[in-house]
């Protein structure tokens, strides 16, 4: 690919992943001039990001909308376009009406997005670059009967997913043959195309883990793995890097297969392949490839010290891994551990509901190895008000430490700390997920949360709360008895035990509760 040099950049993007590429674009030497866009209602993304230009857009259906927005390109002589995540990102007709129109889309071009975009195509790549696939139709369908014939002929369970679906939507687990017509049609639904793609399902025991490539065209290199396995619904919640996998010649292997199917088709920009790769056993699968920035590109940045976002817009003005600081032949070491936690306007005491209203309070701490990414600053002039025509993510908290121990203290400290007021939240979700002792040995594979998710939410309303000097925070049966454990000091919880649902005794000295000191007034 010819250097070229990106003059005016447009960020078809909002919320906290618009700010952080207008950020990485206005540090770049010679800076970047830079166009954002928002709605009448939501537009602090451009407050907190500060674009040189901020273009009006009539509505939220217009971040969707290409021929708008290649006029909008051409109007003010837009000679590249930065998609984000979502919206557009992973449209081949958006890449290719842009390229059309003398406009560069960053990411890795229509042809790639049209084969990696089409979960079949990724799957026939993958066997041609002999890795691991599960059993699979063999094409895209909508006929239950068709559906019903491979699924008896796999054995259950198996995977439904909407062939053109993302971000964990249109996919549906179907553990047994009266689920089936349910699952089928909710995730047909979920499909523009109406069709689904439908493999065996790998999910007890196997942990959803996904490789950062990073490509020029001609040469590819990997910044190592994130888990993300902790998921809800499919919807990823917290993810770390690196993974916890014990067994590392495993993951070396899905390294060197994200290696080979990147390579296979020339890859340039950022990329992720995804995995599922059992825990104990030396098994693994090619799940997808996405072919854009990731949510959770924050942690590897964390534990690489390489800025993707930049790399990315490097990459697209023709520059070479090499060029790029990257070496094909010896991957930038990784150095610490990173884990991100999705802060999102949700009630978990309703099905996870959207909490819809204005945000009055948001307090978010600071301290070493913290970082927080959001559009959300109420001290702005643009308030944030959470509503159902976007995302009901409010920021991502990205915590970083030399050990796992380290890192889990760290984001539990950080989680007490936070406040937020006007919306519910899933704060007590990720607070009762890091206080859980499986997260200390990563024993999580992707079903955990589903197991687990009555038991953490009930944890996490616990922690942070005061407690007062003498108050009753535990009771203990002993043959007939029922014996009261009083806090010795006030305090605020910052973990507390969780018992199993099968666990009817402790033992005799067992930490039940930790306190942090609460400190009041002036010192």
């Amino acid at each position: 690919m010819c250097a070229q040099s990106i003059q005016r950049l447009l960020v078809a993007n909002r919320g906290e992943i618009a700010v952080r590429i207008l950020q990485a674009a206005r540090e770049l030497s010679p800076s970047i001039e830079t166009f954002a866009l928002y709605t009448d209602d939501d537009r602090s993304h451009c407050d907190i990001g500060r674009p040189h230009h901020a273009v009006r857009i009539p509505s939220a259906a217009a971040y969707l909308d290409i021929p708008l927005l290649v006029n909008l390109s051409r109007e003010h002589n837009i000679d590249s376009v930065h998609p984000g995540y979502g919206f557009l990102s992973e449209s081949a007709e958006f890449a290719s009406r842009m390229h059309d129109a003398g406009i560069t889309v960053i990411g890795p071009g229509p042809e790639t997005l049209s084969c990696t975009g089409d979960k079949l195509k990724a799957k026939q790549l993958a066997t041609q670059c002999k890795v691991p696939v599960l059993p699979a139709m063999p094409r895209s369908t909508s006929d239950l009967k068709e559906i019903r014939t491979f699924a008896r002929q796999v054995g259950y369970p198996i995977m439904i997913k909407a062939v053109d679906g993302g971000g964990g939507r249109g996919i549906r687990l179907v553990r047994q043959e009266g689920e089936l017509e349910h699952a089928v049609r909710a995730a047909t639904n979920e499909s523009p195309s109406q069709t689904v793609f439908v493999e065996k399902a790998a999910v007890d025991g196997f942990h959803h883990v996904e490789v950062q490539v990073v490509g020029d065209g001609i040469d590819v290199c990997h910044l190592w793995e994130r888990d993300c396995s902790l998921q809800r619904r499919f919807q990823k919640v917290v993810e770390f890097a690196p993974s916890l996998m014990q067994n590392r010649e495993v993951v070396e292997q899905v390294l060197n297969a994200a290696l080979r199917m990147a390579k296979a088709i020339r890859y340039r920009s950022l990329g992720t392949v995804e995995f599922l790769v059992h825990n104990h056993r030396r098994e693994f699968y090619f799940l997808e490839i996405n072919p854009r920035l990731q949510v959770e590109h924050t942690i590897t940045e964390n534990i690489t010290s390489v800025d993707l976002v930049q790399t990315q817009l490097k990459l697209a003005m023709g520059l070479s891994l090499a060029q790029v600081g990257l070496l094909k032949d010896r991957p930038v070491q990784a150095q610490g551990h990173s884990i991100q936690l999705r802060l999102c306007a949700e009630d978990p005491t309703r099905d996870f509901h959207l909490s819809i209203g204005k945000i009055t309070e948001f307090i978010v701490p600071s301290g070493h190895g913290v970082r927080i990414d959001t559009h959300v600053d109420t001290s702005g002039s643009s308030p944030v008000t959470v509503g159902a025509n976007f995302d009901n993510m409010l920021a991502k908290v990205i915590v970083t430490a030399p050990s796992w121990e380290a890192t889990v203290s760290k984001a539990r400290r950080v989680l007490t700390d936070i406040k937020i007021s006007g919306v519910q939240t899933n704060l007590n979700l990720l607070r009762g997920v890091l206080s859980h002792d499986d997260i200390l040995t990563g024993q999580v594979d992707t079903q955990w949360l589903e197991r687990h998710l009555g038991h953490v939410i009930q944890s996490g309303e616990t922690i942070a709360q005061s407690v007062s000097e003498n108050q009753v925070v535990a009771f203990v049966k002993q043959m007939k008895m029922e014996l009261e454990v009083r806090s010795p000091r006030g305090g605020r919880v910052r973990w507390v035990y969780q018992m199993d649902e099968e666990e009817e005794d402790v033992a005799e000295g067992m930490l039940l509760v930790e306190l942090e000191e609460e400190v009041r007034g002036k010192l």
